[in-house]
This record gives structure tokens, sequence and C-alpha cells, in this order.
């Protein structure tokens, strides 16, 4: 299962929810809609009001929530070689 991060520049939300993903070592994309503003319509398209927007597999949500970040499941987590 794949995570995506949708952020914006200078988010501290967006910040705060990397840094919490990479301290778990969860494996994840992020991506920037400032860069793609297509993203942003389609994401309040979908019901969306804030950034970060995580979507992980079934599961999505917005804004920092570290108890939606802890729920993520070990098939989520980087494997070292």
């Amino acid at each position: 299962m794949f995570i995506v991060i949708y952020i914006r520049n200078n988010c501290v939300q967006c910040h705060a929810t990397k840094k919490a993903m990479e301290s778990r070592g969860l494996d994840f994309e992020m991506v920037n809609v400032d860069l793609q503003p297509d993203l942003a319509d389609n994401l309040r398209d979908q019901g969306f009001r804030q950034l970060p927007v995580v979507v992980a597999g079934e599961t999505s949500w917005s804004g920092f929530r570290p108890d939606m970040i802890n729920r993520l499941h070990p098939e989520h987590r980087v494997v070292s070689a």
C-alpha cells in the first residue's frame, strides 16, 4: 500500500506530518499542490478543506493527525536492506 501526502509550501502542519511519518519509518510520496494547482481543486472537490491531505490506501484525512499516523500498519514501513 502506498502513502501520498499532499502538501503546500510553508505549511506547518504539512511539515509536522512529514516529520512524524519519517520518525515512524513510514514510506511515502509528497506531492506539492503549489506546483500542481489542479490537484488542489481536485482535493477540494473531494471535500478536503485543509492540508496536508494524507491518502493511505482506503484511508484518508486532512491536517496533522498523529492519531491517524499511529494507526498505519507495518506494511507501510520502510524495510531496510
